[in-house]
């Protein structure tokens, strides 16, 4: 289960932090990241980082967004700075879980955040 947490309404310019956090019958994680999504629109992938930390980002996001993660709490974090009013969606996190007992990886999503950036 992946339980997120910390979005909200903001004004331009200010700053949110989305936490997300796994539980369960946890092995390991491997890459665990962010998308958002628009009414209408696809899904876009925000970013995702590896188990060891390496770091992938959406280009229009790579400069004010920072992705990082906790792995003893098995919790995921999107620092997102100078929001814009186009950064409102709804945040989805998601981990590639390898539970106790198996071999074989299974994605799993948080319920998502809302984030509302007003001008």
């Amino acid at each position: 289960q992946l339980q997120a947490s910390g979005g909200g309404l903001v004004q331009a310019g200010a700053s949110l932090r989305l936490s997300c956090a796994a539980s369960g019958s946890i092995f390991s994680i491997n890459n665990m990241g962010w998308y958002s999504q628009v009414p209408g629109k696809q899904r876009e992938s925000v970013a995702r980082i590896s188990s060891g930390g390496s770091t992938v980002y959406a280009d229009s996001m790579k400069a004010r967004f920072t992705i990082s993660r906790d792995n003893a709490k098995n919790t995921v974090y999107l620092q997102m700075n100078s929001l814009k009013p186009e950064d409102t969606a709804v945040y989805s996190c998601f981990a590639q879980v390898r539970s106790l007992g198996t071999t074989s990886l299974q994605s799993y999503w948080g319920q998502g955040a809302q984030v509302t950036v007003s001008s």
